[in-house]
C-alpha cells in the first residue's frame, strides 16, 4: 500500500511488470532487453530446454496471480481475459512453439506479449522470476513426489502378498553374509516392508512442506501492491504459504529434504536389490524372466539384471543428493543463479528413484521362491546352534556358558554342525554335567530342527507364523492408512485445479 492509502495498479508503473523485466521490441525477449541480448553467455545462461518439465506449473502459476492480480483490482478485468486468453493459446501450442528465451517464464510471457501487445506485461506485476520459479518447483516436485509415495506403496502391497504366501517358508537368515539362524521368506520379506513404510512417511512430509506457496515473495523483498498470497496458495492447491519474502523466494531446503527422503529410499531398495541378487546366485529365488536377462554369449545364463540396475540407482540418488547440498552450501540470500543448476538434481533423483521402485515391486510380486530348497538351506553352518544355547539358557545356565558349549561343539564337528551326541559330550567337559541334565533329547532335537526353531521365536516381530501374522495385519493397515493419504493429497490437487480452471474461465 502507498503512504496515501492507494493501491498501485500496473498503469502505475511502466516497470511493473517485475523486478527486472520490460518487454523487449526486437525479439530479445522480455527480461534482458538490448543490453544483455546476445554473446556466448546466454546459452549457458538458457534453461529453456530443461524447463519443459515445468511448463504446466508455470502456465498454472501464471493462471493464479492473474486472477488474484484481477480479484485485487491490480489488473482490469478485461486485460487479465486478454493475458488468460493468451495463456490457453500458449498451452495449446505446446513448449516446443516458445520463443527463445532464457528459461521457460520469460519465454511465455514473451509469447504472451506478442498475442496480447504490452498490456501483457502486466501478468507479471507483483511477482519476480524469483518467486515464480519457486512457485513453479514446489508446483511440480510435489506431485512427483506423490508418484514416488505411490510407487512405495506398491512396493509395500507386493511385500506382503508375497509374505501371505509364505508364512511358513523356511529358509537361511545371515549375518556377515554367514548362515545365522534360521528365519521365513514373510520374515524377510516384512523386514523391507517396515523400511519402505518407514521411507513412505519421510516421503509423505517432504510433500507437505514442499507445498507451501513463495508467490507474491517476489525478488525477496516483497511487492507494494496490494496482493492476497493466500488466494494464490488456495488456487494453486498448496496447504499455505512460506511466510517471510526471503526465505520464499531463496529456500531450496525442501529440495535437499525431498532428494534425502528420496536417497534413503533408495538404499532400502538397494539393500532389497543386493539380496535378491544373492539369493538367486544360492537358487533361492527365481526371477520371472520379465525381471531377468541372459547372456550375449552364454545361452544357459539368466541373469537378475532389473535387480543389479535397482541397486545402482542408489549411486545415483546418493550423487544427486550430494550435488545438490555441494550447489547450495554456503549460497548467501537471496537469490543466487546457482540454484538454477541445484533443481536438476531433484529431478534426476526423483525420476531414477520412482522408475527402481515400481521394477522391484514388480520383481517381489513375480518371484518364486523354492520352498524346498530354502528349508534344506535354512540349517546350514550350524544355523540353530543359538537355539540350542537358548534351550540351555532356559534351563537354568548361564547364556555365556551355554555359548561356550556350542562354540566348542561346533569346533569338535568336522563340518561344524555336531550331532545330539557330541553336544551331550561337550557340556560334560564344560559344565561337568550331560546336556540331558538340563534339557530333555527331545528338546534338543527340536531346536535343531529349523522349523521348530522359527516356531519358537514367538516374541513381538519374530519369525514365528503367529508372530508374523501380526506383522502381517499391521503392514497392511499402514498400507491402507497411507494410501488413504495419498488420496487425500491427490483430491486436494485436483480440487484446486478444478477451482482455478473455472475462476479462469469467468474471465476468458
Amino acid at each position: 500500500m502507498r503512504a496515501d492509502g492507494d493501491v498501485p495498479t500496473a498503469d502505475d508503473d511502466p516497470t511493473a511488470a517485475g523486478d527486472e523485466s520490460a518487454a523487449g521490441s526486437d525479439g530479445s525477449g522480455v527480461v534482458r532487453r538490448d543490453r544483455f541480448s546476445g554473446g556466448p553467455a546466454r546459452n549457458f545462461l538458457s534453461s529453456l530446454a530443461a524447463d519443459e518439465r515445468i511448463f504446466a506449473a508455470d502456465l498454472a502459476v501464471d493462471r493464479a496471480h492473474v486472477v488474484m492480480l484481477a480479484e485485487q483490482g491490480i489488473v482490469d478485468e478485461a486485460v487479465a481475459g486478454e493475458i488468460l486468453a493468451a495463456i490457453d493459446d500458449v498451452e495449446d501450442a505446446g513448449h516446443g512453439a516458445l520463443p527463445d528465451g532464457e528459461d521457460v517464464h520469460e519465454a511465455i510471457e514473451t509469447a504472451v506479449v506478442d498475442r496480447v501487445g504490452p498490456d501483457g506485461g502486466k501478468m507479471h506485476t507483483a511477482r519476480s522470476r524469483n518467486d515464480e520459479v519457486a512457485a513453479c518447483i514446489r508446483y511440480r516436485l510435489r506431485a512427483d513426489l506423490l508418484d514416488a509415495v505411490e510407487g512405495t506403496v506398491a512396493l509395500r502391497e507386493a511385500l506382503v502378498e508375497t509374505a501371505e504366501d509364505h508364512v511358513d517358508t523356511v529358509m537361511p537368515g545371515y549375518t556377515h553374509l554367514q548362515p545365522a539362524q534360521p528365519t521365513t521368506v514373510a520374515h524377510f520379506l516384512l523386514s523391507y516392508e517396515s523400511a519402505v513404510a518407514r521411507d513412505t512417511a519421510r516421503l509423505l512430509d517432504a510433500s507437505d512442506r514442499t507445498n507451501r506457496s513463495p508467490l507474491g515473495a517476489a525478488a525477496f523483498a516483497g511487492t507494494p501492491f496490494d496482493i492476497d498470497r493466500e488466494r494464490t496458495a488456495e488456487l494453486l492447491g498448496f496447504d499455505g504459504i512460506v511466510e517471510n519474502s526471503m526465505d520464499a523466494a531463496a529456500g531450496r531446503d525442501f529440495l535437499a529434504e525431498s532428494t534425502a527422503a528420496l536417497a534413503t529410499h533408495a538404499t532400502t531398495l538397494s539393500g532389497l536389490a543386493e539380496d535378491i541378487v544373492v539369493f538367486a546366485n544360492r537358487g533361492f529365488v527365481d526371477l520371472a524372466d520379465e525381471y531377468a536377462s541372459t547372456s550375449s554369449i552364454m545361452p544357459q545364463k539368466v541373469n537378475p539384471d532389473t535387480l543389479e540396475l535397482v541397486r545402482a540407482v542408489a549411486g545415483d540418488a546418493v550423487g544427486g543428493l550430494t550435488g545438490l547440498l555441494t550447489t547450495l552450501k554456503g549460497l548467501p540470500r537471496a537469490y543466487n543463479r546457482d540454484l538454477q543448476r541445484a533443481t536438476p538434481h531433484a529431478w534426476e533423483t526423483v525420476d531414477a528413484v520412482t522408475e527402481a521402485t515400481d521394477v522391484a515391486a514388480g520383481a517381489v510380486a513375480t518371484a518364486e521362491w523354492p520352498e524346498e530348497t530354502l528349508e534344506a538351506a535354512a540349517g546350514e553352518g550350524f544355523s540353530t546352534a543359538t537355539g540350542v544355547a537358548d534351550a540351555l539358557a532356559m534351563a537354568g545356565v548361564p547364556f555365556r556358558t551355554a555359548h561356550e558349549v556350542l562354540a566348542a561343539a561346533s569346533e569338535e564337528a568336522d563340518d561344524g554342525t555336531p550331532d545330539i551326541d557330541t553336544l551331550d559330550a561337550v557340556t560334560v567337559d564344560v559344565i561337568g554335567e550331560s546336556l540331558f541334565e538340563y534339557v530333555s533329547r527331545e528338546r534338543v532335537e527340536a531346536a535343531l530342527d529349523p522349523v521348530e526353531s522359527v516356531a519358537s521365536r514367538d516374541s513381538v516381530g519374530g519369525p514365528a507364523p503367529e508372530a508374523v501374522a501380526a506383522q502381517l495385519e499391521a503392514a497392511a493397515a499402514g498400507i491402507e492408512t497411507d494410501a488413504a493419504a495419498l488420496d487425500e493429497r491427490r483430491d486436494a490437487l485436483a480440487a484446486a485445479a478444478t477451482t482455478l480452471e473455472s475462476e479462469v474461465a469467468a474471465y476468458v
